[in-house]
């Protein structure tokens, strides 16, 4: 998730934004004017509930449709979607869309290998399956065998695999499943030699499990999310408790390591370092303050204490421990990240030492330990860099990339040799580079054969400029006959929150549109992590409006440098992206002429009280707080629709399953904007036995992609 059109500031410290500019609350629409339904859409029942927030009449006349379970919103939900597939299958080119996207998805691919003790561990996808699969070979050149086929657990493909964790010795493997790729998982165990499954060590409550194995291998730690339906859902997160699972015995009676915060806003996870001397416990207040604590195993007196690291700070901290030292990356002092040696028998803060400083024109987006070096992996202008230091920060060597992109950092272990990284870019499919640490050469290790030609497309980075003068990078791709002269039916996507850094990565799914001669364009927002964390800082909460004044921008740019123009211009974007465009559409509609909107949030006065929602406040802020609400409200798309204005066309993409965004946002906006739109169709598609993530099957991403390219360009003006 980077010719310049100007060149102000140096985008690695745009300038402070002035206060954003916050839309009025939208008026009262208890009169409103006639509204000419211009498409025969399901009826939808209308509540009159007016509540008053801080002061403010607040309507909302779908509530009812929140309620997922009850038979009415079921019914109407079924009657959204067969309309939906009506319309959507009879679409123009929509099948040769998906033959042609079955052709670009159904390709062998692999994932970096993993070694644990002498075996080697990774994923492969063949053309011929669904999902990729988990193999194993004993030795780097022994026989390949599969150890996790999910392909194989459920007949209709609804059975998932989420993360899976080797213990250090190779012998066992802790792993996810997932119903309907939903978030909620269990955790499995399951002994590599033999293939078999433990039937004692199934663990509920894996939503946010990851196994921490022993060096033994005799058990591991794990964060626990108890599953007692009498707790609300929206204070699940707060319940989350750190426990240890001894191989072998009841999972019921796992040891309690660490309670429960209490705090449904925050995240409790945990680690232990290699030679399974030091245990990590953090608390993660939103994405950006973390609280970190720890424990030597070894020493009896510290059996039920914890000492803590870092308390109360309002920074990311992260801790790589190796040989007795910890090495901590954050942006404490330093927006842009720095690292610091920590020696755990001085853990207060006046004796940490720098050893790498803060980079005056970069990020450091990752740090790693391989073959005793650490790897990081800078962002500069959005284009992935790798540097190897030595444990002291100096620096060995900077690690050549094929070409300006996205890569992944080294990965690999503290103390071997071999490493592996994953580089990419917009027209250039994945490929896995080998590196030995020690001497710095890499090989080509595996590339994917993707059936396309990418020297028939252009690849720019360009930079428009937002409302406060900021500038915003944007990666756009086309075909090298594609003119400018305005024509060009162009997709914009972005995203904007949450630390999330969109980097110029392959997408198979935009190939179809630039042979169709259209645009793809990737703005780079703020709130996420690509220029620090005062780039993030300026893109949440109250400063929100921010990454939607930044989207716009990329709009006008896009159509003021004659790539296209407003009758040509879809918009697409997914959760928060979700959000993203449904805020883009309300506030600008003129500037679009179709929406592209996956399971989003849009309702954000009352998103709080549902699925993953309370983990979000820091981020977004609650309408339980009166300066919160003021600015959620003031740009809730949900609460922006006014009647009888000409919204762009809207195809609406929801997920039966999804746990973390509630699909109730999706059924509200698009009742909202079948009501009272008097501009393009506005379509309900329901993903069935999908999460926030898809149905984790190809033949459902194949679809998707189809409906949502035909979708834009059977809506565009001529």
């Amino acid at each position: 998730m980077t010719a310049l059109s100007c060149s102000p500031p140096d985008p690695a410290t745009p300038p402070a934004p002035s206060p954003p500019t916050v839309p009025s609350a939208p008026p009262s629409t208890s009169v409103p004017p006639p509204v000419s339904r211009a498409f025969d859409y399901p009826a939808t029942r209308k509540e009159t509930i007016t509540e008053e927030l801080h002061g403010i009449r607040v309507e909302d006349p779908y509530r009812w449709l929140e309620d997922e379970k009850s038979p009415e919103v079921r019914a109407w939900m079924d009657a959204q979607n067969t309309l939906t597939r009506t319309i959507l299958d009879k679409l123009p080119e929509r099948e040769a869309i998906a033959e042609r996207l079955r052709e670009l998805f159904y390709v062998d691919s692999l994932g970096i290998p993993y070694r644990f003790g002498k075996r080697y561990f990774y994923t492969r996808r063949h053309a011929d399956r669904e999902k990729a699969i988990v193999y194993w070979k004993e030795g780097k050149d022994g026989q390949e065998q599969v150890l996790l086929d999910p392909n194989s657990w459920s007949a209709d493909g609804s059975m998932s695999l989420g993360g899976w964790s080797v213990s250090w010795d190779g012998s066992r493997v802790a792993y996810s499943v997932k119903k309907n790729n939903s978030d909620e998982a269990t955790l499995e165990v399951i002994e590599v030699a033999t293939g078999k499954k433990s039937e004692i060590d199934v663990i509920e409550g894996a939503k946010y499990a990851h196994a921490r194995w022993t060096p033994q291998g005799d058990g591991f730690y794990y964060a626990y999310l108890p599953t007692d339906k009498s707790i609300p859902v929206a204070d699940r997160p707060g319940y989350t408790e750190i426990r240890f699972h001894k191989l072998g015995e009841d999972p019921k009676k796992d040891k309690l390591i660490r309670e429960r915060t209490g705090d449904p806003k925050a995240f409790l996870n945990t680690n232990l370092s290699k030679d399974g001397r030091y245990l990590f416990v953090y608390v993660q207040h939103g994405w950006n303050a973390t609280d970190v604590f720890f424990r030597d195993l070894r020493d009896p007196k510290q059996k039920d204490t914890w000492t803590p690291l870092t308390v109360g700070k309002d920074a990311i901290f992260s801790v790589y421990p190796y040989k007795d030292q910890f090495y901590v990356h954050t942006n404490e002092g330093a927006p842009k990240y720095r690292v610091f040696r920590v020696d755990p028998n001085k853990p207060e803060r006046a004796a940490w030492k720098e050893i790498v400083p803060e980079h005056p024109d970069a990020t450091l987006e990752n740090v790693s330990l391989v073959g005793g070096k650490l790897s990081l992996l800078y962002l500069k202008d959005v284009m992935s860099q790798i540097e190897l230091r030595f444990l002291n920060g100096k620096l060995d060597r900077v690690i050549p990339l094929p070409a300006p992109g996205t890569a992944t950092p080294l990965i690999g272990q503290p103390d071997q040799d071999e490493a592996y990284f994953v580089f990419t870019s917009l027209v250039h499919p994945s490929e896995i580079h080998e590196i030995s640490v020690k001497k710095g050469d890499a090989r080509l290790f595996f590339k994917a054969k993707v059936p396309m030609d990418p020297s028939k497309f252009t690849v720019e980075q360009r930079f428009a400029t937002s409302k406060d003068g900021t500038r915003i990078p944007l990666f756009i791709v086309a075909s090298k006959d594609t003119k400018r002269d305005g024509t060009a039916p162009t997709l914009l996507y972005g995203y904007g929150g949450f630390q999330v850094a969109m980097q110029p990565s392959f997408r198979s799914s935009i190939i179809p549109w630039l042979e169709r001669g259209g645009v793809f364009a990737m703005a780079v927002l703020r709130g996420g992590s690509e220029y620090g964390e005062e780039w993030h800082r300026n893109g949440m909460l109250h400063k929100k409006q921010n990454v939607f004044d930044d989207f716009l921008a990329s709009a006008e740019f896009l159509i003021a440098e004659r790539y296209t123009r407003p009758g040509r211009l879809a918009i697409q974007g997914a959760s928060n992206g979700g959000l993203l465009v449904g805020a883009a559409m309300t506030q600008r509609p003129d500037l679009f002429r179709v929406v592209l909107c996956g399971v989003p949030l849009l309702d954000m006065v009352r998103y709080h009280l549902f699925g993953s929602g309370k983990t979000w406040i820091e981020e977004y802020g609650s309408a339980d707080n009166p300066e919160d609400f003021k600015v959620l409200y003031g740009y809730s798309p949900y609460h922006r629709v006014q009647p009888g204005v000409k919204y762009p066309a809207l195809l609406m993409l929801s997920a039966d399953s999804d746990d973390r965004v509630d699909p109730m946002h999706a059924r509200k906006f698009i009742a909202q904007i079948q009501e009272h739109s008097t501009g393009g169709l506005a379509l309900l598609r329901i993903e069935k036995n999908a999460g926030h993530g898809g149905a984790d099957l190809l033949k459902a991403a194949v679809q998707k992609g189809a409906d949502e390219l035909a979708f834009a360009l059977s809506q565009m003006e001529p």
